[in-house]
């Protein structure tokens, strides 16, 4: 399933997106890294179950570029989804597969090489 296109997500951007996991609708937080990988996590704060977004899709930054939580002020490093900063430092935000094709983001692991 296609996510979103790879030009709607800037380098070091965040964007938010729908998608099915395990049978119900979650919303995703898609990052491009500045070397052009995509990464994606659940938008959900692990500390209390809550949004990350203050807004639908609409998301804090600390000035080292961290996501920020909007409700508590956890703060997650990009590269990995772990907390950094907050009630739940040491815990990590839940990675979500997904790769780039054809211009797009798509859910899930690349396709096997044949």
């Amino acid at each position: 399933m296609a996510l979103a296109a790879l030009e709607a997500l800037p380098r070091d951007g965040l964007l938010a997106v729908e998608a099915p996991l395990d049978g119900a609708p979650e919303s995703l937080i898609l990052h491009r890294a500045a070397d052009g990988g995509v990464r994606a996590w659940l938008n959900v704060c692990p500390h209390a179950g809550r949004r990350l977004d203050y807004a639908p899709g609409m998301f804090l930054r600390s000035k080292a570029g961290e996501l920020v939580c909007a409700v508590h002020g956890a703060s997650f490093a990009l590269d990995d989804g772990r907390c950094v900063a907050g009630p739940c430092r040491g815990e990590s935000l839940r990675a979500v597969a997904v790769h780039c094709a054809d211009g797009r983001v798509w859910l899930g692991a690349a396709p096997a090489a044949q």
